[in-house]
């Protein structure tokens, strides 16, 4: 996709509706998204994407990592962790780990 250049109507209510590619190369088809409307001392209006969640950490609230997520934090509570007493000893249990077969941990 490149740079866009073209045209919006503004309708009733002052409503913009943007070109659907820009919607889609923005994400703000997406729930949430909004527009920060800037304007400039030379007469120009600025539109810039926002999203309520920065992209750089959209993966975090992806259903599939919220629901390992939840999956950890069950493991937590039920008691399903292991504690370290330092950096080696971590390290020591992950190389056992790699090494074999997982038994459960109480």
């Amino acid at each position: 996709m490149g740079i866009f250049r073209g045209y919006a109507a503004i309708q009733g209510r002052g409503t913009v509706a943007l070109p659907a590619e820009l919607r889609k190369k923005y994400r703000l088809d997406e729930p949430g998204a909004q527009l920060e409307i800037t304007e400039r001392a030379d007469g120009v209006i600025e539109l810039r994407p926002t999203l309520p969640v920065p992209v750089d950490e959209m993966w975090f609230w992806n259903e599939g990592h919220q629901a390992a997520e939840r999956e950890a934090e069950a493991d937590d509570a039920a008691g399903r962790h292991s504690t370290f007493g330092d950096a080696e000893a971590l390290l020591a249990h992950l190389d056992t780990l790699a090494s074999g077969p997982v038994e459960a941990v109480e």
